[in-house]
């Protein structure tokens, strides 16, 4: 289905008559106003087929709300029940998942990959398990069209073939360099030390305590409910379908479908200590420092910044078929999801006027 600017301007109009659904009151009536305004221009302004949100202010109930279409073709709305590819955000996800293991007693945050993981060839030099999840590993990135992979590969450690074998692109902790691939062996290296699948070490760690219900992998076979359907913008414009790719080769580094809802659910979850305690906390949203003492602006699968004085995390995502944003600002305990099935429509600036709607009364208080 080809769709022209004009059909798409009628899918999506500017008001707040866009299918949507929402659940809980997490903020006041006319703050809700005010972020819908936010999401509905910006869904019409970037041609956005489909979009949910979330938002959670300090301890009241998550609000999340789908708006526009899960699927064009089928003309069928979003919901607060869409499942989107997260993308790079199961990085935190997975940084989570082994510092869990390692308050657990596990494993050390400077254990060598090896040390856990012996059939990971040898390299010029040892890797860390900090050094992975700080994207400081070495391991390279992607190659060629490599990051649309449609193989399927039934487990993570078989997904390793893609980069095993090859050299390190630097020596470790000597320049930070942004690595899906990491993430990938951080996950294998994470199933090793817990005896259990990863697919399934996540659940029992990360989605049971946290309450994330409908978050899962991306398995390109399953028929799963209430998954969107992926789009793109072609050399004029138009939108079309994404292409194809299976994320199975990626799991731990950007091969899992989650709401908006249970994203939020997934912050709160940190910010209540239900899933690290504070030292872990505070490594992972610490940024990392290459061996000269420069820092890298990422921690532990976080991005750590400041926003108008306030540290500010997340992480952002964009593959085939969706670009998604997870912010948190932890001092006011407030969490954004941002998930949309269109790849570059820049969820994460929508973020942030979200965020600067939700912390103005936060300003005016101080």
């Amino acid at each position: 289905m080809m769709l022209t600017r004009r059909t798409l301007i009628q899918c999506l109009p500017a008001t707040l008559a866009l299918p949507g659904l929402a659940s809980g009151a997490a903020i006041d009536e006319a703050l809700e106003r005010r972020v819908e305004r936010i999401i509905v221009s910006e869904m019409a302004r970037r041609r956005i087929p489909g979009m949910s949100v979330a938002v959670g202010v300090g301890d009241s109930p998550v609000w999340t709300k789908g708006y526009g279409f899960a699927s064009l073709e089928l003309n069928a709305p979003t919901t607060e029940l869409s499942l989107y590819r997260t993308a790079s955000i199961a990085k935190p996800i997975t940084a989570v998942a082994m510092l869990r293991l390692v308050e657990a007693g596990k494993a050390r945050l400077d254990d060598e990959v090896r040390q856990h993981y012996p059939a990971f060839p040898q390299k010029q030099w040892p890797i860390t398990l900090r050094q992975l999840l700080g994207n400081l590993s070495g391991i390279r990135g992607y190659q060629g069209d490599e990051s649309s992979s449609a193989k399927h590969y039934p487990n993570v450690a078989d997904g390793l073939e893609m980069f095993a074998n090859d050299p390190l692109a630097h020596k470790p902790g000597t320049k930070y360099l942004y690595s899906t691939y990491g993430f990938n062996l951080a996950g294998a290296v994470a199933e090793r030390i817990a005896g259990m699948p990863f697919r399934r070490l996540l659940g029992t760690s990360i989605f049971e305590p946290a309450g994330m219900r409908q978050t899962r992998d991306d398995h390109h076979f399953a028929v799963i409910p209430n998954r969107v359907d992926g789009y793109r913008k072609n050399g004029n414009h138009e939108i079309e379908n994404c292409v194809l790719a299976d994320t199975s080769n990626k799991v731990p580094g950007g091969g899992l479908l989650s709401t908006a809802g249970d994203l939020v659910r997934f912050g709160r979850a940190i910010l209540d200590g239900k899933l690290v305690n504070k030292v872990s906390q505070q490594e992972m949203w610490t940024s990392q420092r290459t061996v000269d003492g420069k820092t890298t602006g990422y921690g532990l699968g976080w991005l750590v910044m400041r926003r108008n004085g306030r540290l500010h995390v997340g992480h952002g995502g964009g593959q085939a078929g969706t670009a998604t944003s997870l912010d948190i600002i932890p001092d006011e305990k407030v969490v954004v999801a941002i998930l949309t099935n269109l790849e570059g429509s820049g969820p994460k600036q929508i973020a942030e006027l979200v965020l600067d709607a939700l912390l103005a009364p936060a300003k005016g208080r101080k």
